[in-house]
C-alpha cells in the first residue's frame, strides 16, 4: 500500500465543490492511503471525510520562512507519495511541485498546469467552469470520473439535535446576507426588505434564521431574524452544513454557504452581480439556482421572493 496526497487549502466554497473530485480519487485509488494537506479552517473537517486517511496541516508560512518549508517539505517526502492532486492549483502549490516533483508529469503530480488542455492558454482555461477543469484534470491523469461533476458534502454534517430544540427549528428560511469585507460587490442590499416579504406571505409557517461566521456575529444584529449560535458562537462547519441541509429553503449572496447548499442539494437560490457567473462556478444543481442580475442593487426583494420554492 502507498501513499497519495491532495493538496486543497480553501476556500470553504472550494472544499464543498471538491468533495466529488476526492471521492473519485478515492474509488480510483482503494489499495492505498488518501492524505490530504490544508489549511487550519479545515484540518477538523477534513477528518470527517470518509475517504481521507490523514489530514496534514499546511500553516501557509511565508515561503522565506524557511524553517518551517523545511520541516513541511521533509515530512511530505518522509510520506515518499507517489502521486500528488493538486486541487488548489495555486502559485503556492505550484511552488511546493518545483521543490518535492520537479520533474513530475500529470500521472505523479496532476494540476491544472500539468493537464492543460494543448489547445488553450491557461486563460482560457480557467473560465471554464470550476467542475469541468476538475473533471477535465483527473481524466487525464488517468481517473475514471463519476462524482467530479456532482460533489456530494452531505459527509460534513453532524447532529444539530441540541440546536434545533433551542431555537425550535422545524420549518425554516436561512438567509446568508454576508460577504467578505474586500469582497461587497457580492453583496445583495436588500434582505430586510426579503424578511419582511416573507413574514407577510408566511405568517408564522416558516421561522427566518441566520447563521453568521465568526466575523459576522455583530453584522447579524443588523438582520430582522434569529440568529443561530452555540453558546454564543458561530456555527461550525459540520453544524452548519447539517443546519442548511435541514432548512426549508436558503437564500445567499455568492458566498461559501451558498456552495455548500448547492453540493447538499438543499433547496435554494444564490444572487449572483457582475463579479462572476453562476456557470463558472458550477454552482446550479436540481434543488439549488441562481439569479443572474447586472447590478445587484437593481434586483428587488420581490423577485427573490418570487423563485422561493416550496
Amino acid at each position: 500500500m502507498s501513499n497519495i496526497l491532495i493538496i486543497k487549502h480553501g476556500s470553504l466554497g472550494d472544499i464543498a465543490q471538491a468533495s466529488g473530485a476526492i471521492q473519485d480519487i478515492y474509488e480510483n485509488n482503494k489499495e492505498h492511503k488518501l492524505y490530504i494537506m490544508t489549511s487550519k479552517p479545515y484540518f477538523d473537517l477534513f477528518k470527517k471525510n470518509p475517504f481521507i486517511t490523514e489530514v496534514i496541516l499546511d500553516k501557509r508560512l511565508s515561503r522565506f520562512n524557511l524553517i518551517y518549508l523545511y520541516l513541511l517539505m521533509r515530512k511530505i517526502k518522509k510520506l515518499k507519495f507517489i502521486k500528488v492532486f493538486d486541487l488548489q492549483n495555486s502559485s503556492r502549490t505550484s511552488f511546493y511541485k518545483k521543490i518535492l516533483f520537479p520533474n513530475s508529469n500529470q500521472y505523479s503530480w496532476s494540476s491544472s498546469n500539468t493537464t492543460l488542455p494543448t489547445n488553450k492558454s491557461k486563460v482560457e482555461f480557467d473560465k471554464l467552469p470550476v467542475l469541468e477543469r476538475f473533471d477535465h484534470q483527473l481524466k487525464t491523469s488517468g481517473l475514471h470520473t463519476k462524482f467530479t461533476l456532482k460533489p456530494d458534502f452531505n459527509w460534513s454534517c453532524t447532529d444539530i439535535s441540541e440546536i434545533n430544540y433551542k431555537f425550535e427549528l422545524e420549518k425554516y428560511i436561512v438567509l446568508f446576507p454576508f460577504c467578505s469585507p474586500h469582497l461587497k460587490l457580492k453583496k445583495w442590499p436588500y434582505f430586510n426588505e426579503l424578511i419582511k416579504i416573507i413574514h407577510d406571505e408566511f405568517k408564522n409557517k416558516y421561522k427566518v434564521v441566520i447563521a453568521p461566521g465568526p466575523n459576522e456575529v455583530k453584522e447579524s444584529k443588523h438582520f430582522n431574524a434569529e440568529c443561530i449560535l452555540d453558546n454564543g458562537k458561530s456555527l461550525n462547519i459540520p453544524q452548519l452544513a447539517s443546519l442548511i441541509k435541514n432548512s426549508s429553503f436558503v437564500i445567499a449572496n455568492d458566498t461559501g454557504p451558498a456552495h455548500i447548499s448547492a453540493h447538499l442539494n438543499a433547496k435554494g437560490v444564490a444572487l449572483f452581480g457582475s463579479h462572476t457567473t453562476a456557470y463558472k462556478v458550477s454552482i446550479e444543481r436540481e434543488n439549488f439556482k441562481a439569479i443572474q442580475v447586472e447590478d445587484l442593487n437593481k434586483l428587488s426583494a420581490r423577485k427573490v421572493f418570487e423563485k422561493i420554492n416550496l
